[in-house]
């Protein structure tokens, strides 16, 4: 009887009574598919982890790279900082204390006084407090020519304290002329600083 025939007559519901060959060849099948299933599920396994692995290594590059890059500009970033507390307490110096605000007034009036203006008004209103200084506005309203007011602005902003310009309105005055040049009104609102102290 040839192997075929050994095929053909297997009984499937009886594999103990099959030939011993065909039961090796059988069992070698069943192993080889075993073991391919375990490998297979292992190496999947396997890329997964491995995936999982290099993904948190990439992450972990680029937090590296991060933290290298703000080491790197470190000391940059600290110069930085020195240099704009530096520039941040000069300009707190610019603000003047309660003593000094009667002063810086009266240079404000001198200025426009001394660029030729007329003031028809110089009323400073109430102090209005921010986080570390107070606001000081003063409304002004003065007769010149372009001139007259350019060189006015100029030397508010040349004040050795700030003082800032807002809300400027220029139009022309009823009938004034001097000299052959038309007068012009000028209403602003003239902003000064001074510091807040520890008891304000």
């Amino acid at each position: 009887m040839s192997f075929v025939d050994d095929i053909n007559n297997l009984d499937p519901n009886n594999p103990g009574v099959w030939p011993l060959p065909i039961k090796a060849i059988l069992f070698a099948i069943v192993f080889a598919a075993i073991v391919y299933a375990g490998w297979h599920f292992d190496i999947t396994v396997q890329r997964e982890s491995l995936s999982g692995l290099e993904k948190k290594e990439k992450d972990q590059i680029d937090i590296l790279d991060v933290r290298q890059k703000k080491a790197a500009n470190l000391n940059l970033l600290k110069e930085q900082m020195k240099e704009m507390e530096q520039n941040f307490g000069d300009m707190v110096r610019q603000l003047p204390n309660k003593t000094e605000v009667a002063g810086l007034l009266i240079d404000v009036s001198q200025t426009g006084l001394a660029s030729g203006l007329e003031f028809k008004l110089f009323e400073p209103k109430g102090e209005s407090p921010k986080e570390f200084y107070a606001e000081l506005p003063i409304n002004i309203s003065v007769v010149g020519d372009y001139h007259q007011f350019g060189e006015f602005v100029s030397g508010i902003a040349a004040l050795p304290r700030i003082v800032t310009t807002h809300d400027i309105s220029i139009k022309a005055a009823k009938g004034d002329v001097v000299d052959g040049v038309p007068q012009l009104t000028m209403n602003a609102i003239a902003k000064t600083y001074r510091a807040l102290e520890e008891q304000d």
